[in-house]
């Protein structure tokens, strides 16, 4: 039984790093894109830095979450699972 939980923690781990993965290379590929179109329609203003630093912003917030407050996470969800179960008994 210990197996499986360990398996379904190590795999939601993964999905999540596979989340932020995901969500760093459409953050490249898109702003990339909008550089591209700001260079080629309009380069004295560079209203691309905006859409850049908002999701930037937001990547960050996910990448923090998956890396540094991940490695805490399952300890924490174990605890309050714990105490839900003790608190419907």
């Amino acid at each position: 039984m210990e197996n499986s939980e360990k398996y379904l923690r190590a795999k939601k781990k993964v999905q999540s790093l596979k989340a932020f993965y995901i969500h760093l290379i459409v953050y490249i590929l898109v702003n990339s894109m909008l550089l591209v179109i700001n260079l080629l329609s309009d380069s004295g203003n560079w209203w691309f830095i905006y859409p850049l630093v908002g999701w930037g912003i937001g990547l960050l917030i996910h990448g923090l979450s998956t890396f540094v407050f991940g490695k805490m996470g399952s300890d924490w969800e174990e605890k309050k699972i714990k105490q839900y179960m003790d608190k419907d008994r």
